[in-house]
């Protein structure tokens, strides 16, 4: 991760505080490490949650979908040499599950360690994926973990102190079912960055390191497609749905294995969309720019 983020020209300062982070918190648990499968790409960004993340503050990423928000938390973890757990916030999560329960095991009731308690302890970086989804129960565990005393309240288990190379990265999206505005106890204990949508540019970068064998027309022709879906929701001619950056991967590894171009992106992209209406729309921004008769053949080398 050090030589990608040289590569992205972030200052030799905040590389240099990272290193320093890694010798005095080396990691000797069994977790392995973070391994993060994409690189997040902006240099503006990563020096801010690196910065973040330095500061020992807690960060909450928002952006539209497919902004990388996952992406760059996992390449946070990855560079501090940190393993990673990952919570994602549903309407039933409750305190028991984050924290943790009792259990019976060899005759004996014992603590069996959630994953956030986990986390803590250890020394591990927390992502908590969709926090606007969580619930009152687990609002107050949340309050509790991310104070900036850096203790969790464990009932009938006493007090943690949190591992002092402990983080917690937030992810948020809004007005995805079932979310609701953070309220502003929970936000004061984050630091927020905005992540800007992809461009053009992070699209090509991003399909050439996942398909090296695809040519490049073919990722300018892709990348091309991804912005025209994204252009359309923003202007509320479809729906998010469609606008789904994994989507469009899988298809593009559907077409590299022989399945047909029209049909993996149909599988990828358009059958996403369960409104018929919506469907077409998509099915003619893709027309616009990939054609019909179009085969792997003329994608990949």
């Amino acid at each position: 991760m050090r030589e990608f983020w040289q590569q992205q020209g972030l200052r030799e300062t905040l590389l240099t505080a990272v290193d320093r982070f890694r010798q005095q918190y080396p990691w000797q648990g069994q977790r392995p490490l973070a391994a993060p499968r994409y690189h997040y790409y902006g240099r503006e960004i990563i020096e801010a949650a690196v910065t973040a993340m330095l500061a020992g503050e807690n960060l909450l990423l928002t952006g539209p979908k497919a902004t990388g928000k996952n992406v760059l938390a996992e390449n946070l973890a990855a560079a501090f040499g940190r393993p990673d757990w990952n919570v994602s916030f549903h309407i039933n999560m409750d305190a028991a599950y984050l924290i943790g329960t009792d259990t019976f095991r060899q005759g004996a009731v014992e603590f069996r360690p959630g994953p956030v308690y986990a986390c803590a302890e250890s020394g591990g970086f927390g992502v908590l994926d969709e926090i606007n989804m969580a619930r009152n129960e687990a609002l107050a565990v949340l309050h509790s973990l991310l104070d900036f005393r850096r203790i969790l309240d464990v009932p009938g288990y006493g007090r943690l102190r949190i591992h002092p190379a402990a983080r917690f990265i937030a992810t948020m999206n809004h007005g995805y079912a079932g979310t609701r505005e953070l309220n502003e106890a929970l936000a004061s204990r984050f630091v927020i960055l905005q992540l800007p949508v992809l461009d053009g540019d992070g699209v090509e970068r991003l399909l050439a390191a996942e398909f090296p064998r695809l040519m490049t027309p073919g990722r300018r022709q892709f990348a091309a497609l991804f912005l025209d879906l994204q252009q359309k929701c923003e202007h509320a001619q479809i729906s998010s749905k469609a606008v789904d950056l994994r989507g469009l991967l899988d298809a593009l590894r559907l077409i590299e294995l022989g399945l047909s171009v029209r049909q993996a992106l149909a599988m990828g992209l358009v059958n996403k969309c369960f409104d018929a209406e919506e469907r077409e729309l998509v099915e003619d921004t893709i027309a616009l720019r990939i054609a019909g008769s179009m085969t792997a053949a003329e994608l990949f080398d």
